[in-house]
């Protein structure tokens, strides 16, 4: 496997990109922090210093939102999803969502108290308290955001030359924690994807296929860059067919698996010419029709593209 990176630098997105599979919800990224920052009513616990105190009654002011990749970086301008929670009179011991806004810089119409306020970029995101204070002030308060962010793109090889994106998918997964374990962060990515991301370790595994041509390797996200990954795939494709006499016609709803020399199964499919990606290797292929079984130990290399016929004796 070879694989080479480079780092740029970015400003602020500039265009849409289809949305990968997430792994997690905003709800999910906010589990604990929620009640760490805005305690529960009913809570014996004495609450920190600025703990959330119900004004209800107060008048709401405007508070302004802003966000940032890095410290010394632009003003987002666009790509943002803004979420504020809070405690509500109609439930005064739960903390929910009040209010979101799709907007680069939204205002809010929030009264005096605390709220926890979770700005997201793509998969990048930050969540922190924010205190409103009772209005008066000659000029909007702005609340700054720094997501310390960057992206990632990705991009497979094949015998040097770019993989067709809809062969090729990825997984992202976080660093590992202190139990050795990995989170994932994202799945079913396709390639050339600017994916935003807090900045950190990450590891990425590349599948070619659908079957066992897998790369794998730890990237490093800058904030305020983008970190572009190329890994390079070796595989072999082979088709199938189920033949009465060698050269014959490929008989129809044939099952098919094939194994490794240790019997696991890599791929099992029906069908009288599936076509299939595989690593490199040697391979066992079952394919059964009619009540009977037939195989036959085929090795593949890489770069080949090949044709397999098991004979029915």
């Amino acid at each position: 496997m070879r694989l080479t990176f480079s780092a740029a630098a970015i400003g602020v997105v500039t265009a849409a990109f289809p949305a990968p599979v997430l792994a997690q919800s905003a709800a999910d990224w906010l589990t604990g922090v929620l009640e760490q920052a805005v305690p529960d009513a009913g809570s014996t616990a004495t609450a920190p210093p600025g703990a959330y105190t119900s004004q209800e009654s107060a008048t709401p002011v405007p508070v302004r939102m802003m966000a940032r990749l890095t410290a010394d970086g632009e003003v987002i301008g666009q790509g943002l999803v803004w979420r504020v929670f809070g405690k509500t009179p109609e439930s005064p011991t739960r903390t929910l969502l009040i209010a979101s806004q799709e907007d680069a810089q939204p205002t809010f119409q929030l009264r005096p108290g605390d709220y926890v306020v979770n700005a997201t970029m793509g998969r990048a995101h930050i969540t922190r308290r924010v205190t409103v204070q009772p209005g008066g002030a000659e000029q909007v308060p702005v609340e700054e955001f720094v997501l310390n962010a960057g992206g990632l793109r990705v991009r497979a090889l094949v015998d040097g030359a770019e993989a067709a994106a809809h062969t090729v998918s990825y997984t992202i997964y976080s660093d590992r924690d202190q139990t050795d374990a990995r989170q994932l962060v994202m799945s079913s990515v396709r390639p050339g994807v600017v994916m935003r991301l807090n900045a950190g370790i990450y590891h990425i595994v590349s599948t070619y296929g659908d079957c066992n041509a897998v790369v794998s390797t730890d990237v490093t996200v800058e904030a305020g860059k983008l970190t572009e990954a190329a890994l390079t795939h070796s595989a072999a494709k082979a088709t199938f067919k189920l033949v009465q006499r060698p050269g014959g016609e490929a008989l129809p709803d044939t099952q098919w698996s094939i194994l490794t020399p240790q019997g696991e199964e890599v791929k099992a499919s029906v069908g009288a010419l599936p076509s299939h990606i595989l690593a490199p290797g040697s391979y066992t292929v079952v394919a059964k029709s009619q009540g009977r079984a037939f195989q036959r130990e085929v090795t593949l290399a890489a770069g080949e593209t090949t044709q397999v016929e098991v004979v029915m004796r």
